[in-house]
């Protein structure tokens, strides 16, 4: 894709660091308990973990809808445990973050739903017009243009989701079960654009229950569980990959 060869954002140090974080909503227990970890620019890595272990909020904090309860944390080079808020929506920009629950703009084509980031950030038309139909058409939703999201499947709705987060080239891929409402097919062709970006210099973060996806590609895990993270090494190998044809 022609937008992909736009020329990198440079910054120093490690794409993620969280240092001695903790979480907790109101009073209630901590979700994250003393997290330390550093994600590298350029790097891969699937979360995993039981249900309820706290993936989806330990996403929230890197994609910056939560502020953690204690500790720092720092992103594409910037500390913004207490920036301020505008600050915060300028670096939401270098984001990519696909949702569980899609958050497509219902009264919006999937055309616009996936141009919108392109749009935000200025760029022109044409190069709005060429991107987002090549990338509609990776995903196979290429007859599904200018259907509106209610009359799409949860399939669908999940890779509009996906291409609207991965248009803008951002600097850190942030999914939550991306590939949770596809067939197998479709999430390893979803997974192979993820790769794709992540070549290109994208650090990618996919949070994913599903054990046969984690199996197939080599890529290490953050595994999450009682509020603390391990980093543990890839369930499969480069030359395991090569030999399933991948």
């Amino acid at each position: 894709m022609a937008l992909l060869r736009k020329k990198d954002e440079g910054f120093s140090g490690d794409t993620v660091t969280l240092e001695r974080v903790g979480l907790r909503y109101d009073t209630g227990p901590d979700i994250l308990s003393d997290v330390s970890l550093s994600i590298p620019q350029k790097s891969f890595h699937f979360l995993t973990g039981p249900s309820g272990a706290g993936k989806t909020s330990l996403l929230s904090l890197m994609y910056l809808a939560q502020r953690p309860s204690r500790g720092e944390v720092k992103l594409l080079g910037e500390d913004v445990t207490r920036a301020k808020r505008a600050r915060l929506a300028i670096i939401r920009r270098r984001l990519g973050v696909v949702f569980q629950d899609f958050r497509l703009l219902n009264h919006m084509t999937t055309f616009d739903n996936v141009a919108l980031p392109l749009r935000i950030a200025g760029v022109g038309e044409p190069v709005v017009q060429r991107n987002v139909t090549e990338l509609l058409n990776w995903v196979g939703l290429e007859d599904y243009m200018q259907a509106r999201p209610a009359v799409l499947s949860g399939g669908q709705k999940q890779r509009v989701a996906i291409a609207r987060a991965v248009v803008n080239r951002p600097r850190l891929i942030l999914a939550d079960e991306p590939t949770g409402n596809v067939d197998d097919a479709i999430a390893v062709r979803l997974m192979q654009l993820f790769i794709e970006l992540h070549k290109l210099g994208a650090s990618v973060i996919i949070a994913t229950h599903n054990e046969s996806l984690v199996e197939r590609f080599p890529f290490p895990r953050l595994h999450l569980d009682a509020g603390s993270v391990s980093v543990l090494p890839p369930l499969t190998t480069a030359s395991d990959q090569r030999a399933v044809g991948m």
